[in-house]
């Protein structure tokens, strides 16, 4: 169980399993469109989302690099452009896009999502809205335990600095959960809606409307 809205039992469930990147734009940019969505339809659904773990580069570094180094050496010449795409979108979903700060492998985000998921799961799609806004918006480290476990404390889940403390904890879980959700998905952000809607990429609200209506019926 996860993420729930209302105790209106009239109401259709709509049960949504997200695969995603914590260092990945479009999941953050698909997170605000599916809120939308959620929002305009929430007096005809109750809605529980649960988040799994995809990773864009598991060999990232767990030190963290440069943002802006890492990505010149992936991507080239490109990049400034992709910067500029990027911070056009982001502006169109009332935010600012930082390319300050490190990035580097995120693991560590995901046993805090998964843990998060397990003890708290009312809280998990809370977590990875504010995860996301420090990384993309405010230059955090996403691989900073630190920032993790701060912004655990901030949403009142108990125990996650502790847990985050042993490197082994939760990641044979987070495996098994990329095993089970992700390993038959090239990208993300990746959706399933009541176990027969897939969707991928960061799509509109209009689309996830259209989504919630197919999957219910």
């Amino acid at each position: 169980m996860a993420e729930s809205a209302s105790g209106n039992f009239s109401k259709k469930l709509i049960e949504i399993d997200v695969s995603s990147d914590t260092v990945c734009p479009w999941c953050f940019v698909g997170k605000k469109n599916l809120d939308k969505a959620i929002d305009a339809s929430k007096d005809q659904y109750n809605f529980e989302i649960r988040w799994h773990p995809f990773f864009l580069d598991a060999s990232a570094p767990k030190e963290g690099v440069n943002k802006k180094e890492f990505f010149r050496q992936k991507f080239g010449s490109r990049v400034e452009g992709m910067f500029r795409r990027m911070s056009e979108i982001f502006k169109g979903i009332g935010l600012e896009y930082d390319t300050s700060g490190l990035t580097g492998n995120t693991l560590d985000s995901h046993r805090l999502i998964h843990y998060t998921g397990k003890q708290a799961p009312d809280k998990q799609h809370s977590l990875v809205e504010e995860l996301c806004l420090g990384y993309f918006t405010q230059g955090k480290f996403i691989g900073d335990r630190e920032f993790l476990a701060e912004t655990a404390k901030k949403l009142g889940i108990d125990g996650a600095d502790v847990f985050l403390s042993e490197p082994s904890n939760g990641t044979t879980e987070v495996k098994e959960e990329l095993e089970k959700y992700s390993q038959n998905i090239t990208g993300v952000p990746h959706y399933t809606i009541n176990g027969k809607v897939k969707l991928s990429g960061a799509q509109p609200p209009e689309t996830f409307l259209s989504a919630f209506e197919a999957a219910s019926s």
